[in-house]
């Protein structure tokens, strides 16, 4: 009996390692295409590229040090946010206007609406 279970730990550890080699594979020829067509080398496009988890790129050491390495290589490590430029006071008013002028309009659809519905509240008590 001991037997049986051996050789079906020997069969799961066998997949395993294949899977394992296989997604290894998988990771080694996306970075390899992300390469040749100049992509963006980043853990999010390794993994889609790749059709693998962002969780096993982070946990496998050897593809993570390799991904992060090339990654730094492309100046990519750091994303550059835009900087938020300082409003003048012409652009605040223009702003102020445009968000008043908005305001009015939904004002008044709300009052045409709130008329609507009284209206139709009326036939509906006058049918009764």
């Amino acid at each position: 009996m001991s037997n049986i279970i051996n050789r079906n730990t020997e069969g799961l550890k066998k997949y395993a390692n294949k899977k394992s080699i296989l997604a290894k594979e998988k990771v080694d020829n996306a970075i390899q295409r992300l390469i040749k067509n100049h992509g963006t080398i980043n853990f999010n496009t390794v993994a889609i590229e790749a059709n693998v988890t962002k969780a096993y790129l982070y946990n496998n050491k050897e593809i993570r040090a390799r991904i992060e390495q090339l990654r730094a290589q492309q100046g990519g490590s750091i994303k550059k946010l835009p900087l938020k430029t300082n409003m003048t006071e012409s652009s605040k008013d223009v702003l102020i206007a445009s968000k008043n002028k908005r305001i009015k309009m939904l004002e008044e659809e709300n009052r045409l609406l709130k008329d609507q519905l009284m209206h139709l509240r009326g036939k509906i008590y006058d049918s009764f």
